[in-house]
């Protein structure tokens, strides 16, 4: 058989079989009479993700803003205004109760200090702070106030409970709090030492004078 034959062949016998096909699917429609065929749709493609280029940002509630502004304003009015330290000693209050520590600082305060200005009081005071601060003394108030061969009016690491002047006391006691809770800056500053100008020790030759309060001189 020729190559013209051949595919002459070839295109007869695939024309029958798409003849015969198409027979087939006509035949089947006519079969399924009125039967609709719904094909469901496609979902579409999904669309390319959006980035947002600024920072989003959701604002505080307004209330909370005002709770703020409250809270500053109830902090504000606890902590007492005054324009010199004399001032603040006539409006802060003296603790009805003292804790262990504020007792030993107000005692030191009293026994140290009473006949001296305000001033001189509150100066005492921070040195014991700042030496409660240092670690090259006791961590605590009565440690240091206590600590052998430093005050004077302690006996036998004992603290006196007689105090015969009331109004002394109560100042003593307004003092400590000030000076505890830093209500008013010391020209003491960062004295870590003191004495009475009627003595002259030798170990103040080797330490920077801070303050000149009456009868104490104040050193670190």
């Amino acid at each position: 058989m020729g190559s013209k034959t051949k595919f002459g062949f070839a295109a007869f016998v695939a024309a029958g079989l798409i003849a015969s096909a198409g027979f087939t699917y006509a035949d089947a429609q006519a079969q399924q009479g009125d039967t609709e065929i719904s094909i469901a749709p496609q979902p579409e493609a999904s669309a390319d993700p959006v980035f947002i280029s600024e920072e989003v940002v959701q604002p505080l509630p307004e209330e909370n803003a005002s709770e703020a502004d409250e809270t500053a304003q109830v902090a504000d009015a606890a902590t007492p205004q005054a324009a010199s330290l004399r001032e603040l000693v006539a409006e802060v209050d003296a603790p009805a109760t003292l804790s262990r520590q504020l007792e030993c600082l107000a005692g030191a305060v009293y026994f140290e200090a009473r006949g001296e200005p305000i001033e001189g009081q509150l100066a005492v005071a921070q040195v014991i702070i700042n030496r409660a601060e240092s670690s090259a003394f006791p961590s605590d108030y009565c440690g240091v106030v206590t600590q052998r061969s430093q005050f004077s009016f302690v006996k036998n690491g004992v603290i006196p409970s007689r105090r015969s002047n009331a109004a002394a006391w109560e100042r003593a006691r307004k003092i400590a709090r000030i000076a505890h809770e830093g209500m008013w800056n010391s020209a003491a500053e960062d004295s870590l030492y003191f004495h009475a100008t009627y003595v002259k020790p030798s170990w103040a030759r080797k330490k920077v004078a801070r303050a000149t309060i009456k009868t104490h001189i104040f050193y670190r």
